[in-house]
């Protein structure tokens, strides 16, 4: 199984709550757009179809033992903090 790259995930979760957020505050075609693009990018990239469970699927990744060595090891910090 291919396991998505945690750098990738991590930002289109903050892209998505980014167009989420701007599509609440202002409804128009570029902020629809912006946000059909990237719920499509983050549920291919964590293999589903609905993007509650990419979502939750982006989480349990980001949350995973495995993520929180290698955050460490890159920024030097624990998380634990």
């Amino acid at each position: 199984m291919i396991v998505p790259d945690q750098k990738v995930a991590r930002t289109l979760l903050t892209r998505y709550a980014a167009a989420r957020i701007a599509q609440a505050e202002q409804d128009s075609p570029q902020t629809a757009r912006e946000l059909q693009d990237v719920t499509y990018t983050l549920c291919v990239l964590m293999g589903t179809s609905d993007v509650r469970e990419a979502v939750a699927a982006a989480d349990a990744l980001l949350g995973s033992p495995a993520t929180a060595s290698a955050a460490e090891a890159e920024s030097g910090l624990s998380l634990a903090v």
